[in-house]
């Protein structure tokens, strides 16, 4: 309670008690009545502020008890997200070591790996410097290659070994030239003792693995061992893929013609006669070669739309319709 407030209630009092007063004067004595009045007026002083001071006291208690409250709890929050947040970088670090541990082991395993491989290389090295030096001295009367005879590096196949060429000249597709006619007998025959076509997907899995050396004995000896069977004109052309395959473009035209001339109604004689006009052009016989890719869409209408489309896209990519021939 204000001041003021207790000032007026302290005032009112004081006119109600002096009406008692006044009434029982007779009794009394002026003085005496001043005398309890004032007594009155200070207990009920002392009453209003003892009152207020402790309701004041309560309202600062309780505004003190929900401030502490907040705070406690901001605390307790932030305390928690702390806790979380080291958690989580526990977990990160010991994630980390786990790594590191890995890959330490790798490393200890990947040396010592090499270490190994490093020891054979050098004990095998060894041995076969020891088995050079014997060789050496048992041949010293020999040749050795690139000593005396210059010879030519390069890429080569395994008929250029065992094969003669004998060329001729070119002039129109029944009569092509430029490429090389060959005869050669394999040494060993690695096809299986079975029919054709077991045969012929023997030589197939060589070229789908990539192994074209093998896959060119394969074929070559299909064609020699099977010349009339209805597979024999689809591995002659396989068999010049396997030079194609290996850039050795002249070796490809020769294979291509080969399988032109003997076999002209297989089923891989449009894109037989296609792949020969493009090794033709590319050895440098563009003349002919143009011819060979012209002559797709007239000896063979009938052909797949995909051979078609090639040979028009290769006529193009030359320039064989600005030839004269």
């Amino acid at each position: 309670m204000s001041k003021l407030k207790i000032f007026i209630f302290t005032t009112a009092l004081i006119f109600c008690l002096l009406n008692q007063r006044l009434s029982f004067s007779d009794s009394h004595t002026f003085e005496e009545t001043l005398k309890i009045i004032q007594q009155d007026i200070k207990t009920l002083e002392k009453a209003v502020y003892s009152n207020s001071s402790n309701e004041s006291l309560n309202e600062n208690m309780s505004t003190m008890d929900q401030g502490s409250e907040e705070v406690l709890t901001r605390h307790l929050l932030k305390l928690s997200e702390i806790e979380k947040q080291f958690q989580e970088l526990t977990n990160k670090f010991e994630e980390i070591n786990f790594k590191l541990d890995k890959l330490s082991n790798r490393l200890s395993k990947v040396q010592a790996d090499n270490q190994m491989r490093f020891q054979q290389i050098e004990s095998g090295s060894k041995e076969n410097n020891s088995e050079t030096k014997t060789s050496s001295l048992s041949n010293s009367n020999e040749i050795l290659p690139g000593s005396s005879e210059p010879q030519d590096l390069g890429s080569i196949s395994y008929k250029d070994t065992e094969t003669k060429y004998e060329e001729q000249q070119i002039q129109s597709i029944d009569t092509t030239g430029s490429v090389v006619t060959e005869t050669f007998a394999l040494e060993e025959k690695i096809l299986p003792n079975t029919n054709a076509k077991e045969q012929y997907e023997f030589a197939t899995s060589f070229l789908k693995n990539g192994d074209y050396n093998m896959a060119e004995r394969a074929f070559k000896e299909f064609v020699n061992s099977n010349p009339k069977h209805k597979l024999a004109g689809n591995a002659q052309y396989w068999y010049a893929e396997t030079f194609r395959i290996r850039q050795l473009f002249t070796d490809a035209a020769s294979a291509y013609l080969e399988g032109y001339q003997k076999y002209p109604k297989s089923d891989k004689a449009p894109i037989n006669l296609l792949k020969l006009g493009v090794s033709l052009v590319q050895i440098g016989e563009k003349d002919q070669g143009c011819l060979m890719i012209k002559g797709v869409k007239q000896q063979y209408p009938e052909a797949n739309q995909s051979v078609l489309q090639k040979a028009k896209y290769e006529e193009k990519k030359f320039e064989c319709s600005k030839d004269k021939s």
